[in-house]
């Protein structure tokens, strides 16, 4: 894959431009994730319209909230695709039990792209949390290394959490049978969605 680095117009703060793709024999997209989940040790927001993580990127989570990261995770209430809902659904509890906060935003369909680590470093790009993302589709990450940028990024999300309700692990267990079976089902389909 190709990096360039470039000027923000607003600030000239550096970017960091990442194209990725099927073609990347690295993953690019996904070590990108990984690399800031990683990365983290205060604070790690993320906001994404669809999340079905790798089990790498499943298992980074877990770890950065386990390790004192405030994990937070805002995704849409309503959703346009009911198999990538389930099977999202079948990763949110383990995450809740880890202390990954997950928040299930009320007003629409969210569809913004954000990470915010720490207090200076911001990604903002076309991919989602999701094997699509990482492995089939050609996306576009931006990364900004501004303590400004960050702030600016932290109350886009703080409005966001403010407008969401938080997901308890309970919503799960609560669920017929049926939903349930519905979820597991899901999952199998997890490396394609």
């Amino acid at each position: 894959f190709v990096w360039s680095l470039a000027p923000v117009l607003s600030g000239g703060e550096p970017v960091l431009i990442i194209p990725t793709g099927p073609e990347s024999e690295e993953e690019a997209c996904a070590l990108v994730f990984l690399s800031l989940i990683n990365a983290a040790t205060n604070r790690l927001w993320i906001s994404s319209p669809y999340f079905v993580p790798d089990e790498a990127t499943s298992q980074a989570l877990r770890m950065a909230a386990l390790r004192g990261v405030d994990v937070r995770i805002v995704l849409p209430e309503r959703v346009d695709h009911k198999l990538v809902y389930l099977a999202a659904f079948s990763y949110l509890r383990e995450l809740v039990r880890a202390g990954v906060q997950i928040f299930k935003y009320q007003p629409g369909f969210l569809h913004q792209k954000l990470m915010l680590v720490d207090d200076y470093l911001s990604m903002v790009g076309t991919a989602n949390l999701d094997n699509r993302s990482f492995r089939l589709n050609f996306e576009l990450l931006s990364l900004c290394w501004s303590q400004n940028f960050a702030k600016q990024l932290a109350q886009v999300l703080e409005a966001d959490f403010a407008e969401s309700r938080v997901f308890a692990p309970r919503e799960y267990d609560e669920r017929n049978r049926f939903f349930r079976g519905a979820v597991d089902v899901a999952r199998l389909f997890a490396p394609i969605l």
